[in-house]
């Protein structure tokens, strides 16, 4: 199909994926023009083969782990790849819930761009990074890119992760600006065409479990919180004794996602039991049945 909406996801973020999937269609005029694929880092073997492996991130050597919660990010490259270089994508984390028509974005002129993307925020923002996590491109102009080769690339010091999911390396004439609304992180408005759960301490499904995360270093001195973070894991391991995923502060964000799964359960995209399997597995609040019986109250 000419048009398809990728949406990168791993074991632990299948869910959001499977409801972003559902979000997509369901609030679309046009589900039967695009197309819907989840893309699975165990899947991959570029990304399973560099289990353990060292690569560079943000100047340091880190060990890259398929079972981190955001290790489906090099996939945001891939699209192009898999739709042999023609035709529109769309690249979507996996906590992106669409709230709007994704066909208006997806038949949109790019005015020659190869790529939509909105501007980061904050210190990166600053130096220039771009939000790869909602993409829209134009796989012809994108020849240049190819998964393998260039994830590789982190692992033999050839390019930085940074730079690479930050579009640092891409020439700037050739990326064209997205509107928030495309990209609203953590902000829910009549505007919002899709929202974005990027704070991954108040995602709403995850409420009260276990952090699998790792939390972004710092290199300054100050705030000294995150030289105790480097000992922690050093002494416990990446996640033990990192502490617990919060609620999310906007309880219409909540109900946005809950609303959206017990619609995929009445439809049966997903069942009881593998709900049940999520929470077991720790990928689902142990309280899910109860936030959906509450918001379809």
């Amino acid at each position: 199909m000419e048009h398809c909406v990728f949406i990168q996801a791993n074991r632990r973020q299948w869910l959001g994926a499977v409801v972003a999937a559902h979000a997509l269609r369901r609030n679309s005029c046009h589900p039967e023009r695009f197309a819907v694929r989840i893309m699975q880092v165990e899947d991959f073997p570029c990304l399973q083969q560099r289990e353990g492996q060292r690569f560079l991130r943000g100047g340091e050597w880190r060990v890259w782990r398929n079972d981190d919660l955001q290790s489906f990010t090099p996939l945001r490259f891939a699209p192009p790849e898999l739709m042999d270089y023609q035709g529109r994508a769309l690249v979507i984390d996996p906590d992106v819930f669409a709230q709007g028509d994704v066909w208006e974005l997806l038949s949109r002129d790019l005015g020659g761009h190869a790529i939509l993307c909105r501007a980061k925020t904050g210190r990166k923002g600053k130096a220039g990074a771009f939000a790869t996590s909602v993409m829209l491109l134009d796989c012809a102009q994108l020849r240049h890119w190819n998964l393998e080769r260039d994830f590789g690339a982190l692992f033999r010091g050839e390019r930085d992760y940074m730079d690479w999911i930050g579009l640092h390396l891409e020439d700037p004439a050739t990326i064209g600006p997205l509107e928030p609304e495309w990209n609203d992180f953590d902000h829910l408005t009549p505007r919002t065409r899709m929202l974005h759960n990027t704070k991954r301490w108040t995602q709403p499904w995850k409420t009260g479990l276990p952090v699998d995360f790792r939390p972004a270093d710092s290199f300054r001195l100050f705030p000294p919180r995150h030289w105790l973070r480097r000992a922690r894991r050093a002494l416990f391991g990446d996640y033990r004794f990192a502490g617990h995923y919060r609620r999310h502060p906007d309880p219409a964000q909540e109900r946005v996602f809950f609303r959206l799964l017990g619609e995929c359960l009445a439809a049966g995209v997903v069942d009881e039991a593998r709900l049940r399997a999520e929470i077991a597995s720790r990928h689902l609040r142990p309280d899910a049945f109860e936030v959906l019986a509450r918001v379809a109250a």
